[in-house]
């Protein structure tokens, strides 16, 4: 379960391209945020590339990218290169076939960071990587997820979204802005199809003529979509961006990656929320988020590098050697993850208090925010980016500090929502520990 929103120049409010995205996976399922420097292959010695499931050909050189990945898989849920193309996946749930393991969407997301330099030059290499090889594979961390796959992809200049559906597609160039979710979305208005994906739906009986069509009436499986509610959560996005057209800044994609839905209770479960929490039967949790600000000068980001960013810190990052995530250490990034998820499980629980807690991120994130807007060179903003990082990390530690190893001792929340989340901690800390 993810969400991913961008809003073009045309709609935000200092003509800057703004593309943000939440990724909804297994709480227990950590999501690290790594950086792979630009590389040239010898591709007599390595002429392929190990994927999550298959092997396919290298190309003589990889750009530069930063991935926000689930630590397990090779590929990534979103993530940027160094040309300021920003690609986001979604899991959309189809009436065709599930594939074996091939290429799964974390992996073509990748591929097109690494290889490809403009929106629809990505757009184009996953649909031929779509062709060539097809989609599957289990996408789960603790349990079989096995789902098609969907894209929204920009550069500084436009955007496209991406649907598919075992090997059909359809596409079409983003204008103002555009929300996707777990769903299809797209349907007589593409740009872009599959040659036979009109025709597939006929000969299946899905719809009678052409005129009938419409990609994401013929190929949606409603039940599955209709129990992710992805529908809902895209409509509360789209609203928040309709409603600012025009005035979006970075704040309001932080925002929406923050929102719940109208009827979410605290200390519960919400499927139908952008921030997405666990304690149900049905459901994912939010484990990493992240905003991007492009321009055609210059391009900078804010990530959480931790999940629930209700109650995380967005810092500041911009693409460079010198940058406080890992590069290429999975198992570095991983540490980091799970040290501020132990923060997260002591507020569930109810052992830290939430309310001082959200107090002091709100006026630290707001601080560096403002202070990192405002300032124009690399210079001014690898000085604000370094501090912003340290300040979050002190603060994190001395509430871990205060909380001296304790063990965790879930008190919020109904029986059920606190059985969940004790034997998730339980899970999670035993692995660590």
């Amino acid at each position: 379960m993810c969400d991913t929103i961008v809003a073009l120049p045309s709609a935000t409010k200092d003509g800057r391209m703004l593309f943000a995205k939440n990724s909804d996976r297994s709480p227990n399922e950590p999501h690290v945020v790594v950086r792979y420097p630009a590389k040239d292959y010898d591709l007599d010695k390595n002429p392929n590339v190990k994927l999550t499931y298959i092997t396919i050909p290298q190309v003589q050189h990889t750009y530069e990218v930063v991935l926000m990945k689930p630590s397990w898989i090779w590929g990534a849920e979103m993530g940027f290169n160094e040309y300021g193309l920003n690609i986001g996946n979604e899991a959309v749930f189809t009436k065709e076939k599930k594939g074996k393991d091939s290429l799964i969407g974390m992996d073509m997301l990748r591929l097109a960071l690494e290889r490809t330099k403009k929106a629809k030059e990505a757009l184009d290499l996953i649909i031929e990587l779509l062709q060539e090889y097809g989609q599957g594979g289990n996408c789960g961390y603790d349990h079989n997820f096995h789902y098609h796959n969907s894209f929204l992809i920009a550069d500084r200049e436009e955007a496209y979204v991406l649907e598919t559906a075992g090997k059909y597609y359809a596409a079409k160039k983003v204008k103002d802005f555009y929300a996707i979710s777990n769903c299809l979305s797209i349907e007589e208005d593409y740009d872009i199809i599959h040659p036979n994906a009109i025709d597939n739906v006929i000969k299946k009986r899905r719809c009678n003529t052409m005129e009938e069509f419409g990609f994401a009436r013929c190929y949606s499986d409603k039940i599955y979509t209709h129990f992710a509610k992805a529908k809902k959560r895209r409509c509360l996005a789209q609203e928040v961006l309709e409603k600012n057209k025009g005035q979006i800044t970075v704040q309001t994609m932080m925002e929406i990656l923050r929102s719940h839905a109208p009827n979410y209770k605290e200390d519960t479960n919400s499927v139908a929320s952008i921030c997405m929490h666990a304690g149900g039967l049905i459901g994912d949790h939010t484990t990493g988020s992240y905003v991007a600000s492009l321009s055609p000068d210059d391009a900078y980001y804010y990530v959480t590098a931790t999940s629930t960013p209700c109650q995380s810190i967005f810092k500041p990052l911009i693409l460079d050697k010198e940058m406080p995530i890992e590069t290429e250490n999975e198992e570095k990034a991983k540490e980091y993850w799970m040290k501020y998820e132990r923060l997260n499980r002591y507020i569930y629980a109810g052992q830290i208090d939430k309310a001082v807690f959200l107090k002091e991120i709100s006026q630290l994130e707001k601080e560096y925010v403002d202070k990192f807007e405002s300032k124009k060179t690399k210079a001014e903003r690898n000085k604000i980016i370094k501090e912003c990082w340290a300040k979050a990390d002190k603060l994190i530690d001395e509430y871990l500090k205060k909380m001296n190893g304790a063990e965790f001792n879930f008190q919020k929340g109904k029986p059920s929502y606190r059985k969940y989340w004790k034997k998730k901690t339980d899970i999670l800390f035993a692995q660590k520990d």
